[in-house]
């Protein structure tokens, strides 16, 4: 094999590779279709076109597998891709819901909060009316008690000045009298 490659190593030197006529070997062009042909030989002995071609062969397998794989791949995407969707449009509709709710607890313990407050405005009120007239009764107490007082403390006056000794003691023996009847 070594001795073949010598061969046309010498076989296609620039030295041979002069001018003249087609078939000597002085003619570059003749050298030059020689070697090409003795390189083509060489290429088809050593079955470097099939290797080629299998290389080739085996190289499109290989990327054939990672295109599929890459479709695989895509398609396992878009399908998680899809279920993300579908769970983010689920959650939306769900937060929607929940806002929803959220808004009519608040209405409803606004109202809760206007309809207490409305009670306790009526039991202050209450509270209040009545202690008011509380006010009132007592006021109107302490204007007979100092009627009376000044009532009282006017008669005992008036009796005071119309009283003598000896009608006091007739309506003391009197009123003793009267006790005895009473108590019997």
């Amino acid at each position: 094999m070594k001795k073949l490659t010598v061969l046309f190593a010498l076989a296609a030197s620039p030295a041979l590779a002069a001018s003249g006529p087609f078939l000597s070997l002085s003619n570059t062009n003749f050298v030059v279709s020689l070697a090409f042909l003795l390189f083509i030989a060489v290429l088809v002995f050593f079955k470097v076109p099939g290797h080629l071609m299998a290389m080739l062969d085996k190289r499109a397998e290989g990327i054939k597998s990672e295109l599929d794989e890459a479709k695989a791949l895509r398609e396992e995407a878009q399908t998680i891709l899809a279920s993300y969707e579908r769970k983010q449009q689920e959650v939306a509709e769900q937060s929607e819901r929940i806002i929803a709710h959220a808004k009519e607890e608040a209405e409803i313990a606004a109202a809760q909060a206007k309809q207490d407050l409305e009670a306790s405005i009526a039991r202050r009120l209450a509270t209040a009316e009545e202690q008011i007239a509380s006010a009132e009764a007592n006021a109107i107490k302490e204007v007979r008690d100092t009627a009376v007082a000044v009532a009282v403390a006017a008669a005992g006056d008036v009796i005071a000045k119309q009283m003598t000794a000896a009608k006091g003691n007739a309506l003391i023996d009197d009123a003793i009298g009267q006790l005895g009847d009473k108590l019997h």
